[in-house]
């Protein structure tokens, strides 16, 4: 029995299989590339016919650290990296971006304040 998909052949269905799991591949494994050791593993979802459909790549969203705001830092323009590594963000990748940009935006405000804090320094008349 030949297979029919959207009036394919056999060859041509699988043809057209592999060309969208590549293509899906192609986009997740740019996110996980410039995730790092923030991003998971590659997951390739397939709808009943084993056609890829979509895919995704689980990221470690950082947590601010007010303590030390500059590891939070890294790993936010990490994720916001990762999230828009693809030419072509989806919806989902997009608001990874902007989550991470504002755990960005906060940790930066935290390193900013921490540096202008001169509270435990004293003037030295003797200068």
């Amino acid at each position: 029995m030949i297979l029919r998909f959207n009036g394919f052949n056999q060859s041509q269905f699988n043809n057209f299989k592999k060309a969208q799991y590549n293509k899906i591949y192609a986009h997740e494994a740019q996110h996980k590339a410039k995730g790092g050791s923030l991003a998971g593993p590659i997951v390739i979802e397939k709808d009943e016919n084993g056609v890829a459909v979509a895919g995704h790549v689980d990221i470690k969203m950082p947590q601010l650290d007010k303590n030390n705001p500059q590891n939070t830092i890294n790993d936010a323009k990490k994720v916001i990296s990762s999230a828009l590594a693809p030419s072509d963000p989806s919806g989902q990748d997009l608001k990874v971006a902007n989550k991470a940009k504002s755990v960005l935006s906060e940790a930066q405000l935290i390193d900013s304040q921490n540096n202008n804090d001169t509270s435990g320094l004293k003037l030295n008349y003797f200068a």
